[in-house]
C-alpha cells in the first residue's frame, strides 16, 4: 500500500511541476535551430512560425541556421540544450533518411533522443516529364517506361533526398526502371530537365509549376493521398493507378525531457500558427499545407517514416556516398 501511495505521489508531483513550467513558459527568448542554410522551404517555414510565435507567446523567437553533417550539427546543439522548451529544431524527412544511409555518421535516434513536438506542414511532389515524352497520364508514363527499360533518366537533388527516395518507391510499385542522375540541388537539374537531357523528376510542386505553366514541363500527378490546394486539377498517383503516397514534411523537435505540459503548449501554439489564414495562404503559395499535430501524433509519424524509408533503401539497395 505504501509503495502504491509513493507512486501516486510521484506522479502528482511530476504533474504539478509540469503544469507550473507550462504556466511560466516561455520565460526568455526561444531559439529555433534550422539544419540548413538561410533560404529554401524549411527556412521560410521556420521564419514564418517564429514571427507568429513571437506575436502570440510574448517572447522573441529567433531562427538560428546551423547547417552541416546531415543535420548532425543542429542535433548536437539541440541535445545539449536545456529541456525547457526554449530550444527547438526544425526537421524533415531528410533528418530521418540521413542516419539510415550514413549510420556511422549519425549519433542520434530522433524519437529516442529527442522530444517530438509537432508536424508543421505537408507538401507533396509532382511527377513532371519533358513534353517530348508521348505521355499525358501516369498510366501512359508507366507503360512507356516499361516499354523502354533503362532508357529514361530522372533527376534528384542528391542520393537519399526525398525526391530520389520517392522515385525509387515509384519504380518498386510499378516495375519500371529509370536511371538516377543525382544533382547537388534541383536548380541545375531543372536546366537539364527543361533542355530534355533529363526526362522526368519528382519535383516540388511550386518550383515546377512555373515551368508547367510555360509549357516547358508536363505535370502528370502529385504524390500525396489527396489532391493538393496548390495544384487542384492534377490527379494523385493513386488516382492514376499507382499505389504510392508520399508526403514531404517539416516538423519541430525539442531536447529530451521537456515537460509534457510545456511540449503540449508549444504544439498548440505552432498548430495555431500554421493553420492561421495568413500562414495558410503563404503555405499554399509554396505548394504546401499547414498540419499541426500533437506530440504523440508526430512521434507516430516519425516512426512510420523510419519504417517506410528503411524498406525502400533495402529494396533498392541504396548506398550512401
Amino acid at each position: 500500500m505504501k509503495s502504491e501511495l509513493r507512486v501516486v505521489l510521484f506522479f502528482l508531483v511530476a504533474f504539478s511541476v509540469s503544469v507550473v513550467h507550462a504556466q511560466t513558459y516561455p520565460s526568455r527568448p526561444i531559439r529555433i535551430l534550422v539544419p540548413l542554410a538561410p533560404g529554401g522551404g524549411m527556412d521560410g517555414i521556420a521564419r514564418g512560425v517564429a514571427q507568429s510565435l513571437t506575436d502570440s507567446v510574448g517572447q522573441t523567437v529567433v531562427v538560428d541556421n546551423r547547417p552541416g553533417a546531415g543535420s548532425q550539427l543542429s542535433l548536437q546543439i539541440l541535445a545539449n540544450g536545456a529541456p525547457d522548451g526554449h530550444t527547438l529544431m526544425m526537421m524533415s524527412a531528410n533528418t530521418v533518411i540521413h542516419p539510415l544511409l550514413y549510420p556511422a555518421q549519425s549519433r542520434f535516434d530522433i524519437v529516442r533522443d529527442f522530444t517530438p513536438v509537432s508536424q508543421l506542414t505537408a507538401q507533396g511532389f509532382a511527377l513532371v516529364v519533358h513534353p517530348s515524352l508521348p505521355v499525358k497520364t501516369t498510366l501512359e508514363f508507366v507503360n512507356y517506361a516499361k516499354a523502354n527499360p533503362g532508357k529514361l533518366n530522372y533527376a534528384s537533388s542528391g542520393i537519399g533526398s526525398p525526391n530520389h527516395m520517392t522515385t525509387e518507391l515509384f519504380q518498386a510499385a510499378t516495375g519500371t526502371r529509370v536511371n538516377h542522375i543525382p544533382y547537388t540541388g534541383m536548380g541545375a537539374a531543372y536546366t537539364d530537365l527543361i533542355g530534355g537531357r533529363i526526362n522526368l523528376s519528382f519535383a516540388a510542386v511550386n518550383a515546377a509549376q512555373q515551368h508547367v505553366n510555360a509549357g516547358r514541363l508536363r505535370m502528370l500527378a502529385v504524390t500525396p493521398g489527396k489532391r493538393m490546394p496548390a495544384a487542384p486539377d492534377i490527379p494523385t498517383l493513386k488516382e492514376g493507378g499507382v499505389p504510392v503516397e508520399v508526403v514531404n514534411w517539416y516538423g519541430l523537435i525539442a531536447p529530451k525531457g521537456v515537460p509534457r505540459a510545456v511540449n503540449e503548449k508549444i504544439a498548440a501554439e505552432v498548430t495555431k500558427s500554421v493553420r492561421s489564414p495568413e500562414m495558410t495562404k503563404r503555405l499554399v503559395g509554396d505548394g504546401s499545407e499547414g498540419v499541426g499535430s500533437t506530440p504523440a501524433e508526430f512521434a507516430t509519424h516519425i516512426r512510420a517514416e523510419y519504417a517506410l524509408w528503411s524498406k525502400v533503401i533495402k529494396q533498392a539497395g541504396i548506398k550512401g556516398e
